[in-house]
């Protein structure tokens, strides 16, 4: 089964050692936002997945759960 983009999003921002609310500061997204993506209540935009994907040095398919290696 491929990994959401939720659980994806939570472990590369805990791999940077980020909180949430340095997430959202890096990204111009909300605290609040980024906590909805997390637990998948809600889909970024596409201008948002490429900003997360740049910020984080991974393909938009890796964020996605497209493809097993980023």
């Amino acid at each position: 089964m491929n990994e959401t983009f939720s659980v994806r999003l939570r472990r590369l921002r805990e791999r940077k050692g980020l909180s949430r609310r340095a997430l959202s500061e890096l990204c111009g997204l909300s605290k609040n936002m980024i906590a909805v993506y997390e637990r998948g209540e809600a889909d970024p935009s596409t201008e948002t997945i490429c900003q997360l994907a740049n910020l984080f040095g991974v393909s938009a398919d890796y964020l996605l759960g497209r493809i097993k290696n980023f």
